[in-house]
């Protein structure tokens, strides 16, 4: 049922309607009646509810647990802000006649600026159940969940109120609500406004207002990346009068990313210093030092990041898959440590993605899930370090039959690992494999699949001896390679830059200037890579460029100084005799990533986390605790007690699975702030079902558990799974009772495996 967001008005009473049709009982959104009529009204209805006491059970259960301002308050944080330190600052006055609500605003604000969205929308909410009615509240939420139907929601419940505000956040409104359908604009019939227009609006607004800096900000937002220059030029406006501003630095880095990239060092630099509590806000600056080649730094940055999230994680009761920059930030920080010769270190983060707790829905064939970032950077790191076997057994990378990605790869790896081992036969085949895949390939992995299939013919060719077919097709394959990099490495799509394949097929043909070439090609766009470092060691030694030779060498031996010994290529670089002295190539000092200490971003690794407090009676009065079940797994279900009609169903439906549930050594708790009475009661009406009634009288342990909503105070259904050793593994909150029993089997297996 799609809801309005109506909230209460002055002089106005709310009342729910309960319609009762003959198969189903609805509940009809709140609606608003005027002061006078208000006695004549409240009559009617009471006299309907006890007409109608018969299905005034149906109707409160389709409502508990569902936000009473609408089905956007449904998803989003449902537990109140607390003070997250090192967020960057930031203020745009707005108007209240409460201090907390421009506190609390004002974080938003500066969260907002990191695209922290969901913490923005937490600290937004709170502001909106202290003052229900002021627009630029839902501004915030508008712009918290941008580029969804709710964030429609909200910017429709903004514009309503934009009367009450002043002409400067009118304008903040009017320019967010370009994108609403004319029904919610001042112009009726004008239908959408351009994006053009909704500049020219935030220009309107920079101009009028000079002392605003937030107004600034966010018109370099909208500027970045279209107009760098434009950009630019009033990032340095907000530096110039607040040269800490956590916006300015964070979008410069934007505007510059892969294209001048020099120009947002020092921002890179500084954001993370005046932010680090979030990130997002210590990845960014990774993406610039990767791409000048400042590969300690970038991982410094990466590394900072990930601990960042997974402290936020254990903190606020969250997991890898519904953080939404986790699983890029570890998958890109494998692939720098890669870049400084550290496959094992790749290889460990892939694993913690790959690991970790997955989501009912995203985890199949996303490509963005944390779990198939680690699929593919592991992928990446065995080919890479030529972990030939590893690549070819079958179990160590977990392909998924579904994924469309890793339809495609899986041959193709596999394949590499073949020729890698010179396997033949099976090489063959398994490039049978990925050809015959042709005819499947859906338009967003078409230029994926057509590098693969110049690569394996390129390679097939050339362990066959055909050196003229097998170096057209690598010089065909690179360069689409190179193509589809420069666009955007984020990190690069492939495995490895062809161009260091073709240059290393070069060096086996005797042919070091072309191999030299191809080499170079590739220093184009993979600055201080030491693949390409060792491949121009080797030819320009072999072409007497002695000068060259050494330049490249005391690059790599800058960049690999802390690698794992035994790396290949490295070893053939050291066997030409070349020497030098380690030498930085990149554009700014670093620090040394080994040597620095990251420990107070968060820890190194993802862990299932302690888990809250569990204080509840039985049915019969006894005390329970989660320690009464320590060696067992747990499942843990907060439910809204016995008269919720689909919470029963719930507990019915998984009740039922109970000799998969014994099976996994698992047992079944089920939270409700019903008494221990009741619970009794539930029990016997339940039947013969493997749950353990709890009663949580007075929310105490739906808070801890986060399963309740502080915004408008009442329980959530929540279900949530637990280790042997305590530990939270796994855990949706919120929405409806989740009755995916094969999902649950499956982590609880997975928790199994993992030894947890």
């Amino acid at each position: 049922m799609k809801s309005t967001l109506t909230p209460l008005m002055s002089m106005k009473i709310p009342v729910r309607a309960v319609s009762i049709l003959p198969s189903q009982i609805v509940i009809l959104n709140r609606y608003a009646i005027t002061a006078r009529v208000t006695i004549l009204v409240m009559r009617f209805v009471l006299g309907f509810l006890l007409a109608s006491c018969a299905f005034a059970q149906t109707a409160r259960d389709y409502k508990l647990g569902h936000s009473h301002l609408g089905g956007a308050f449904d998803e989003g944080p449902r537990q109140k802000p607390w003070v997250i330190a090192g967020i960057g600052e930031a203020h745009l006055p707005i108007t209240t006649a409460n201090a907390e609500v421009q506190l609390w605003f004002d974080r938003g604000v500066a969260l907002l600026h990191s695209f922290w969205y969901y913490e923005a929308e937490r600290a937004f909410r709170w502001c909106q159940k202290l003052e229900p009615e002021n627009a630029m509240v839902y501004w915030g939420l508008a712009r918290a969940a941008m580029d969804s139907e709710r964030g429609q929601e909200f910017l429709r419940e903004a514009v309503k109120r934009k009367g009450t505000v002043s002409e400067r956040e009118r304008l903040y409104i009017e320019a967010l609500a370009v994108g609403l359908p004319d029904t919610y604009q001042d112009r009726p019939g004008d239908g959408e406004r351009s994006s053009r227009e909704a500049k020219a609006i935030m220009e309107r607004l920079v101009v009028r207002y000079p002392d605003d800096m937030e107004a600034r900000a966010f018109l370099a937002l909208d500027t970045m990346g279209g107009d760098r220059y434009g950009a630019e030029l009033i990032i340095r406006e907000v530096l110039g009068k607040l040269p800490d501003h956590p916006g300015a630095h964070h979008y410069r880095i934007h505007n510059w990313d892969y294209n001048e990239p020099e120009q947002a060092l020092v921002s890179a630099r500084r954001y993370g210093e005046l932010v680090p509590g979030i990130g997002h806000a210590l990845h960014m600056p990774g993406h610039i030092f990767s791409i000048v080649g400042m590969w300690n730094e970038a991982a410094i940055a990466m590394d900072a990041a990930t601990r960042a999230e997974k402290r936020y994680m254990r903190d606020s009761l969250t997991f890898p898959f519904n953080n939404w920059n986790y699983g890029h930030n570890r998958y890109y920080l494998s692939y720098i440590q890669e870049q400084l010769g550290m496959p094992a270190a790749a290889a460990f983060g892939a694993r913690q993605l790959i690991d970790a707790p997955q989501d009912q829905k995203a985890n199949n064939d996303e490509p963005r899930s944390p779990h198939s970032y680690g699929i593919a950077a592991l992928a990446r790191v065995l080919t890479r370090f030529e972990k030939w076997d590893l690549l070819v057994d079958g179990t160590t990378i977990p392909w998924r039959a579904e994924a469309p990605a890793d339809k495609i790869n899986r041959p193709y790896f596999e394949a590499r690992g073949w020729l890698g081992k010179g396997d033949l036969r099976k090489a063959e085949k398994s490039l049978a494999a990925h050809s015959a895949l042709k005819s499947t390939i859906s338009k967003a992995l078409e230029e994926l699949y057509s590098i693969e299939e110049l690569d394996l013919k390129a390679r097939l060719a050339l362990v066959r001896g055909d050196s003229i077919k097998g170096l057209s097709w690598m010089a065909e394959a690179a360069a689409k390679e190179f193509e589809m990099q420069r666009r955007y490495a984020d990190p690069p799509v492939y495995p490895e830059p062809l161009y260091v394949a073709l240059g290393e097929a070069y060096l086996a043909a005797k042919s070091p200037v072309l191999a030299a070439q191809a080499f170079e090609k590739a220093a184009e766009l993979t600055k201080m890579d030491f693949f390409t470092l060792s491949g121009l060691v080797r030819a320009y030694a072999l072409m007497g460029e002695t000068a060259k030779s050494a330049d490249a060498m005391a690059r790599l031996l800058f960049v690999t100084a802390d690698a794992e010994p035994g790396i290949r290529v490295i070893e053939l670089a050291k066997a030409t005799g070349v020497t030098a002295d380690a030498r930085d190539g990149s554009p700014g000092s670093q620090r040394n990533y080994l040597r620095t200490s990251l420990e107070k971003y968060g820890p190194e690794k993802w862990e299932p986390y302690a888990a809250p407090a569990l204080e509840v009676r039985d049915a019969e009065g006894k005390r329970v605790t989660l320690s009464d079940y320590r060696g067992k797994n747990v499942m843990l279900v907060y439910y809204l007690g016995s008269e919720c009609a689909h919470c029963m169903e719930q507990l019915h439906k998984l009740g039922k699975m109970k000799d998969e549930w014994a099976r996994l050594d698992t047992v079944l708790l089920a939270v409700s702030s019903q008494s221990s009475g009741g619970n009794a009661k539930a029990l016997k009406d339940m039947g013969e079902l493997p749950w353990r009634l709890l009663s949580d009288e007075g929310h105490v342990n739906a808070q801890r558990w986060h399963s309740y909503d502080d915004f408008e105070e009442f329980e959530l259904h929540s279900t949530i799974l637990i280790d042997k050793k305590g530990r939270v593994y796994w855990g949706r909150f919120g929405g409806d009772p989740f009755g995916d029993g094969g999902f649950l089997v499956k982590q609880l297996e997975r928790m199994n495996s993992l030894g947890l």
